[in-house]
């Protein structure tokens, strides 16, 4: 059955929602408009009242601060179909301050509503994108991994991922879905608690290493029950050969990841004519601790929380020409701020 769209007070007046699993959205609630702010639906009721509601307008939209635009597959979605011409940056272009990135024309009548959600796209997926090319700069060409499924809502995390990845310049994610959503197969090893259940290291990585498919890198986490450098050691000794990289994620608990960790079992691996074995490294990283650790020998870079917790840009979208004329509210220039950048998408 068709969900009934959002389109006046009334619609939402009567709308009654069926008992369910998850508190998220899912994408017919979306294009139906069940995700808006309710003023943009009065605004309907009273343009439509005023007969105004099909009113061509182009309205631009920007951030007060630089970033990396990223969200606009999902705004080219919603709004197709909608008799709207829409210009935008590419996904993955750096902004500055008060830039147009969005731009679109159309009746008022057939997006206004949606601005809730079109602002709520660009906000969430430019702070991921902002956040994940930090630490790709960081790297300075080194592998970048995202690694934040775990600490955002699940409905959302497949975004941010797919977003760190297309977007961020992130070379892989670990969350399936994020992954696949950007034409990438997902990456990651095994946890500590498949180390902690069979009860060795080394023994975990032999098992590991008998029922991976030939192609999967092997990567073991060396910190669960050992010294870093003498596990990664057992590990390279038992795998030779066949070891990919070993994974560093000490606690906050035991001082963490550091340089002189990585520095260690990087000189130790050598000493035993490891130098193929990569050491991949995570937890709590961000640029500055990137930077750091690439500096002391790390290869490859897990980044979870620093994106996933991404500040959003606060996107602001403002009518700037209503029926052909030009107007901005106070404090706003009124007409098309041209930018050469924008490439039309719709």
């Amino acid at each position: 059955m068709k969900m009934k769209n959002i389109e006046y007070f009334d619609d939402v007046k009567s709308l009654q929602l069926s008992p369910r699993k998850f508190l998220s959205a899912d994408h017919d609630e979306i294009m139906a408009g069940y995700t808006t702010d309710i003023y943009f639906v009065k605004t309907r009721d009273l343009l439509k009242e005023n007969g105004r509601l099909d009113v061509p307008v182009v309205a631009e939209i920007f951030s007060k601060e630089s970033g990396v635009f990223a969200g606009l597959s999902e705004v080219l979605s919603l709004l197709k179909d909608k008799g709207v011409k829409v210009y935008a940056l590419e996904e993955g272009m750096a902004f500055s301050p008060k830039e147009v990135v969005c731009r679109i024309h159309g009746p008022y009548g057939s997006f206004g509503m949606y601005e809730t959600v079109i602002l709520g796209f660009l906000a969430s997926s430019s702070g991921w994108a902002t956040a994940a090319r930090e630490c790709v700069k960081a790297a300075e060409g080194k592998p970048v991994l995202c690694f934040g499924a775990r600490h955002v809502h699940p409905a959302v995390a497949p975004v941010m991922e797919r977003v760190a990845l297309v977007a961020g310049g992130c070379t892989g994610a670990s969350c399936i879905l994020g992954a696949k959503l950007a034409g990438a197969e997902p990456q990651g090893t095994i946890p500590h608690a498949a180390v902690l259940i069979v009860g060795d290291t080394v023994r975990t990585a032999i098992l590991y290493d008998s029922v991976l498919p030939e192609q999967e890198s092997r990567i073991i986490l060396v910190d669960t029950f050992k010294d870093e450098a003498e596990e990664s050691l057992l590990v390279a000794r038992a795998l030779r050969k066949k070891l990919d990289g070993v994974r560093l994620d000490t606690p906050g608990e035991r001082g963490g990841v550091s340089p002189s960790l990585v520095r260690e079992v990087r000189w130790r691996l050598n000493m035993e004519g490891f130098s193929h074995v990569q050491i991949v490294v995570s937890g709590g990283l961000n640029p500055d601790k990137i930077r750091l650790l690439s500096q002391a020998g790390a290869d490859v870079f897990g980044v979870g929380s620093y994106i996933a917790h991404a500040t959003p840009r606060d996107m602001t979208m403002d009518l700037k020409v209503i029926d052909g004329t030009p107007i901005a509210k106070r404090g706003r220039l009124p007409g098309i701020e041209e930018n050469p950048r924008l490439k039309r998408f719709l």
